[in-house]
């Protein structure tokens, strides 16, 4: 996503009422600066132990694989798709899913999630598109971060696409599933609705545990860690909430992905009153984080 967090917007906002929230700063945790071609890196997935990210809005149409200890480019992917404003990434072992949901202003109507078929190269000719649409929204009048239909989290889990909202105005995140195999323009099934106090800008599944990663217009980070309960639900029980620490020292946080070994963070270049911080890179082993 472009930046967001406005001056006056970062200084003055209300702070949000929060649930039980444990700290775990992750700033000691930071691996690496992320270079000028991965500024605005926004997602994380692994493919087959390989890890993948790409631009936003405003970027070329790549993915790029990522090592683990440097966060340097070890291979470019060109997709030859249209950047309109990805936001998020995930696969079913098979294929990519970029979702070009990104909808901060809460007017767009041309929803899509591009299917990709990977194997080690991208296989172009058979690229798909699954079009959706919110159902509850009926207003499209431009409100930039002002809406609750934005969109930057996704997970592929039991042949569905799960897609966690980025909901500026209600601060929480709704469970929409779509179907992966509809090439139709689809309504997103709505599920269940969590109180974040945050805005979701990344998601990441592993091992029945759901992660959502994201901030506050006061540029405070946080982490939500569920548990999956019956149906591929995750809000009713109560999860645990670490505060991260602050978009000042570790860049617009934008994306999270898991494996056995731990947890991996990224943010993109953020622009504040005090400067510019770059992009970021952590690894957290599960060895220190409970």
């Amino acid at each position: 996503m472009k930046q967001l967090l406005l001056v006056f917007t970062i200084l003055f906002s209300p702070s949000f009422s929060a649930q039980k929230t444990e700290t775990f700063k992750i700033k000691k945790y930071q691996i690496a600066i992320l270079g000028d071609s991965l500024k605005e890196s926004s997602g994380l997935n692994f493919f087959n132990g390989k890890l993948y990210t790409f631009n936003d809005s405003g970027n070329s149409a790549e993915l790029f694989q990522i090592s683990l200890d440097s966060a340097k480019i070890q291979k470019k992917l060109n997709t030859k798709l249209r950047n309109e404003d990805w936001e998020s990434l995930t696969n079913d072992g098979e294929n990519f899913y970029i979702g070009d949901f990104g909808n901060n202003l809460g007017s767009r109507k041309d929803l899509k999630i591009y299917k990709i078929p990977f194997r080690d190269s991208l296989v172009l000719d058979s690229t798909k598109t699954i079009s959706f649409y919110y159902p509850e929204q009926k207003d499209f009048t431009p409100k930039n971060l002002n809406n609750d239909f934005d969109g930057e989290a996704m997970i592929f889990l039991n042949g569905k696409i799960h897609i966690f909202t980025k909901e500026w105005k209600s601060k929480e995140t709704t469970h929409y599933i779509i179907n992966p195999e509809n090439f139709e323009n689809q309504a997103a099934e709505k599920i269940e609705t969590f109180k974040t106090d945050f805005v979701v800008t990344d998601a990441s599944y592993f091992e029945d545990k759901l992660y959502l990663i994201g901030y506050t217009k006061l540029a405070k980070v946080y982490l939500i860690v569920f548990k999956k309960s019956e149906n591929d639900t995750f809000f009713r029980e109560t999860p645990k909430k670490y505060y991260l620490g602050s978009a000042f020292s570790l860049s617009q946080i934008e994306g999270i992905a898991v494996n056995k070994d731990g947890i991996y963070i990224s943010g993109e270049e953020f622009h504040s009153p005090l400067g510019i911080k770059k992009g970021q890179f952590f690894f957290i082993p599960f060895s220190d984080f409970d």
